[in-house]
């Protein structure tokens, strides 16, 4: 299999580190038309990066319905192929996405197939399940933070209400001019007089200059605006993204850019440097936890996807694990780092549309679409 793979990086239709060659492509078809025993197929599983690889917006890119429609069995719908959707984006719970996305691909889809940028933060209840958090980004960023189980969370949008003024622009808002809540009216005087212990930005702001200002209020003062300064409470964002492929044509800035304005106005006004901590791809702990995800699927559904994997035993683990996405800087970078057993796939459906690799970046493997990703990657493994 190592001869075969080498040799399918020489192919220059699907393959990007060197030219090819008529018998190359001719040895390397006739290889993978040629079926494989369920011994002798090698265990793998794909993750799916998202927006510019399945979604550009909501609508489907790349023929992702196919594509994906091919990881389900023909006859009972049920999937044959364990993958995960591993995306940077957010701002929902889990499951919800995954309704969102069955609507949207016509594919039956568990929320445990959706990792997104903010679920680590699942790891961080205990420390933090009982104080008061402020959790920051567009969707419902204080309910994915309640399912997950943290007690005493308010969305950056209530917290502000709690305090006159805080934003010195808001009368000029004019989506903000609604008059506050009974509950916020209730909460107000204990909000007012309690340390924020945390805050968390959960998917992308919606509003740059209320939220840097009143996170620098938070962060300045030990979690307690307008008060004097004191040391600065955890801040943890769920990724790290600089841009991102959206519906415009060209890159959307990221939850990346919204850290780097926070940290530079804050190093400005603060004499200590901003302490964060970024999850999200390209960080290898993403990649690993996604391994152990799509483990746990195989064992959850070992009646039909062991058809096309062999066993995995608890101390076993798979041969290729194969990441399609779109920004070689997140996607592509992550799944290098990662190392064995990450293959890494580039589509030219979002960030990248380069007509060669990427320079600093470079994946195993470039693509046009995801829909030639999978054909790629089930040709290889005899599917």
């Amino acid at each position: 299999m190592r001869f075969l793979q080498n040799l399918a990086k020489a192919s220059s239709s699907t393959k990007i580190r060197s030219q090819s060659t008529t018998l190359f492509s001719a040895i390397i078809s006739r290889s993978f038309s040629r079926p494989r025993s369920s011994s002798e197929r090698p265990s793998f599983g794909v993750a799916f990066d998202i927006d510019g690889v399945i979604l550009r917006g909501n609508a489907p890119i790349g023929g992702s319905p196919r594509a994906l429609g091919r990881l389900y069995d023909d006859s009972i719908g049920t999937l044959k192929v364990p993958y995960v959707f591993l995306t940077n984006g957010g701002g929902v719970p889990e499951s919800k996405r995954a309704l969102e996305l069955e609507k949207q691909l016509g594919v039956n889809i568990l929320s445990s197939q959706v990792i997104q940028g903010h679920t680590p933060f699942k790891q961080l209840v205990k420390r933090f399940e009982k104080e008061l958090i402020i959790a920051v980004g567009k969707g419902e960023p204080a309910v994915v933070m309640s399912e997950y189980g943290f007690k005493n969370v308010l969305s950056i949008d209530d917290y502000a209400s709690c305090f006159d003024n805080i934003d010195p622009l808001w009368h000029f808002k004019k989506w903000t001019t609604g008059n506050v809540s009974d509950q916020i009216n209730t909460i107000r005087s204990s909000v007012c007089s309690q340390r924020v212990q945390a805050a968390f930005v959960v998917s992308d702001s919606i509003d740059w200059s209320r939220d840097i200002q009143v996170l620098c209020d938070i962060l300045r003062t030990g979690g307690l605006p307008g008060s004097k300064i004191a040391h600065q409470p955890p801040l943890y964002f769920a990724s790290d993204d600089l841009e991102y492929q959206a519906v415009f044509p060209s890159e959307r800035l990221g939850m990346g850019a919204f850290r780097i304005a926070l940290e530079s106005i804050f190093n400005r006004i603060h004499p200590s440097a901003l302490e964060y901590t970024s999850f999200g791809k390209p960080n290898t702990s993403v990649f690993r936890n996604a391994e152990t995800v799509l483990r746990e699927l195989v064992h959850s559904s070992s009646d039909t996807i062991q058809s096309a994997n062999d066993k995995i035993g608890g101390n076993q683990v798979f041969r290729t694990l194969y990441m399609v996405g779109d920004n070689p800087s997140v996607d592509i970078k992550g799944a290098r780092q990662a190392g064995h057993p990450w293959f890494s796939i580039l589509t030219r459906t979002g960030v990248f549309k380069g007509k060669e690799n990427h320079d600093e970046y470079p994946a195993d493997l470039v693509v046009d679409t995801v829909e030639e990703a999978v054909d790629y990657i089930l040709r290889k493994e005899g599917i």
